[in-house]
């Protein structure tokens, strides 16, 4: 498949059809697809919250300024931090490292003690704001995984994420979101599937030295 024809081809679509599912085997492509991203440290300390069902995504629309892709996409992705980075998550990283990889623990204790301290050193603001970074490291991913899938998604920030949490009860799960994703396929009659992408050339953009 030809990687830069499918990035053209996405656009932040406006107008899902409601019709039109993922399958399984798609989503779990997309589920994938976000276990894998790239996270600082391999620390992931960001979360998928993914949902189907229309009664409970009907709530949530009106917290997100009523932009109907929340309810018409076939799934909506809610990309969430974890209120905090503790100790804990270091050590169960680092042992499962051991687990996957056979480091020995002389290899991995001075890497796991210095990856402690320098969350210790931080806020937790600096460190939601560090998950936070991550989180958007995950939504470039997942949209790129998803054209080349031939999946259909519009980012999303303008949204209430207080009210999110709230509804879906996130706090209870020790996390917060930060960033929507629907995703599925866009409708026939979304006019927006056939505006010319507008960028700066490639020479405006990038600078090679």
């Amino acid at each position: 498949m030809d990687t830069i024809k499918q990035l053209k081809w996405r656009y932040a679509t406006k107008k899902f059809d409601a019709e039109k599912k993922l399958s399984e085997a798609k989503l779990n492509v997309v589920k994938q697809a976000f276990n894998l991203t790239a996270t600082s440290f391999g620390l992931q300390t960001i979360k998928l919250v993914v949902i189907e069902d229309e009664e409970i995504r009907s709530p949530l629309l009106k917290h997100a300024y009523n932009q109907k892709q929340v309810v018409e996409a076939s799934h909506l992705l809610v990309i969430c931090i974890q209120n905090d980075i503790l100790q804990n998550d270091i050590t169960t990283y680092y042992n499962n490292i051991k687990d996957t990889r056979k480091t020995p623990e002389t290899i991995l204790k001075p890497y796991r003690e210095d990856l402690i301290k320098m969350i210790e050193k931080m806020s937790v603001k600096e460190r939601q704001q560090w998950s936070t970074n991550q989180a958007y490291i995950a939504l470039g991913n997942l949209m790129t995984v998803c054209a080349i899938e031939g999946i259909d998604s519009c980012p999303m920030e303008g949204f209430l994420p207080k009210k999110y949490d709230e509804l879906l009860k996130l706090d209870e799960k020790g996390l917060k979101s930060v960033l929507l994703l629907p995703i599925g396929y866009r409708a026939k009659d979304d006019m927006f599937s056939e505006f010319k992408k507008v960028r700066k050339p490639i020479k405006e953009a990038v600078i090679e030295i």
